[in-house]
């Protein structure tokens, strides 16, 4: 009997394999992406998209940036005379008035150097009286001439020199007493104090670089965001339009407003490292839901204007610039750079791309190539209608916010 070759039972297996592919292609017909027949070799099925139709319509221009939250006014609290606190006259946390007692310094001491400012003050006092006296009964009888006249101009100079000193003697007692007010450490501002910086019993100096607390003013705060200088031209234009410019706090990841303020002022000048201009927007805070330092998302509200929105969902961002896929009227998708303009909500305005009526693709995006089939799921202008009655419901919403407080909502 022969024996096969070592390679003969593999290549016999190949045969086999190869033999079965051949005999289901044969019974597919050729048949590919689906096997109903339809497509032929080498030809793709078109990817389903759902679309959205581009249209002519109000919107509320909107700027959007990255701020954080700024106190309008921010205290280091420090003594101004140097001793043992001996009280703190807070808790920490606690929303204060201007005027309140927020510590007090020992005041033996003061007390001390105002008795004797007050002692020396009285001593010198005594003597210009004196003086003065003396002064008068030496004019007397100088009129007799029984007294020289220089013995008179002495005199008139001691009076002189007296009168300097009491006033020298009323500074030292002014001083004392300021220095002992010194004592009684008052808040600066309305606020609200932080953590101490010292405790009860510590020796505090004048120089000391903490502070005995910080007092931050929180109702109103501000928030402070740049936007690029592009939006220069828009934002001085509606500025000089008149009224004020509704600005809008949202938490970190959008999802929730926080409060709503209006535009107080814009920075003297561009960042030219940055290309970009700093704005300071001023919220009433009541409810204190803007917290120092905090990040917040910023929509500034411009105005409304009339423009050709699409859903942002359609919008790409490639190495070009910002594109959508149109949908032809045969069926095929195309690429279409765009300029888009300002955006509201789920919504942003096309400067320059797009016609009204164009249908832009929202879902599928994924699976397309420019010039390839696509087939429409659903209808596109009630997937437009949609959009567009999200963000009226939106819009309704954020002006029933900007009616009320910060704390109705």
């Amino acid at each position: 009997m022969t024996r096969l070759p070592r390679f003969a039972k593999p290549l016999a297996v190949i045969v086999l394999l190869a033999a079965i592919v051949l005999g289901w292609r044969a019974c597919s017909g050729g048949k590919e992406d689906g096997g109903d027949g339809r497509w032929g070799d080498g030809e793709r099925p078109p990817t389903p998209v759902r679309v959205a139709v581009a249209e002519r319509g109000p919107l509320d221009v909107e700027l959007k940036a990255l701020g954080t939250v700024t106190p309008l006014r921010t205290v280091t609290v420090r003594s101004r005379v140097e001793g043992e606190l001996l009280r703190l006259a807070f808790d920490e946390g606690q929303q204060v008035r201007a005027g309140q007692l927020l510590a007090e310094i020992d005041p033996a001491p003061f007390k001390v150097q105002l008795a004797q400012a007050t002692g020396q003050q009285k001593q010198n006092l005594a003597e210009l009286e004196n003086t003065r006296i003396q002064l008068q009964r030496y004019r007397d009888l100088a009129g007799g001439n029984y007294v020289s006249a220089q013995d008179v101009a002495n005199l008139q100079a001691q009076v002189r020199q007296f009168e300097g000193r009491r006033e020298s003697d009323q500074a030292a007692v002014d001083e004392a007493r300021l220095q002992l007010d010194y004592t009684r450490i008052l808040a600066p501002i309305d606020g609200r104090v932080g953590l101490r910086g010292v405790d009860v019993g510590n020796l505090v100096r004048t120089g000391d670089e903490n502070g005995i607390v910080t007092l931050t003013q929180t109702r109103p705060i501000s928030v402070v965001f740049a936007l690029p200088e592009t939006a220069l031209g828009s934002l001085t234009a509606a500025v000089r339009g008149g009224g004020e410019l509704a600005v809008q706090a949202w938490d970190r990841d959008e999802r929730r407003p926080l409060a709503t303020g209006t535009l107080s002022s814009i920075d003297n000048r561009i960042d030219t490292q940055t290309g970009t201009v700093r704005l300071r927007a001023v919220f009433a805070n009541d409810d204190e839901s803007l917290f120092p330092n905090q990040s917040v998302n910023v929509r500034l509200r411009l105005g409304r204007e009339e423009a050709i929105v699409v859903p942002e969902a359609a919008v790409q961002f490639g190495s070009q610039g910002t594109y959508v896929y149109v949908v032809n009227a045969d069926a095929t998708a195309a690429v279409r750079p765009v300029k888009l303009g300002a955006s509201q909500g789920e919504r942003v305005a096309v400067a320059e791309g797009l016609k009204p009526g164009e249908r832009v693709v929202l879902e599928g995006l994924d699976r397309l190539r420019e010039g390839g089939k696509v087939e429409v799921i659903g209808d596109g202008a009630d997937a437009a209608g949609e959009a567009g009655k999200d963000d009226d419901t939106t819009t309704a919403a954020d002006g029933k916010d900007a009616a009320r407080p910060a704390n109705a909502r």
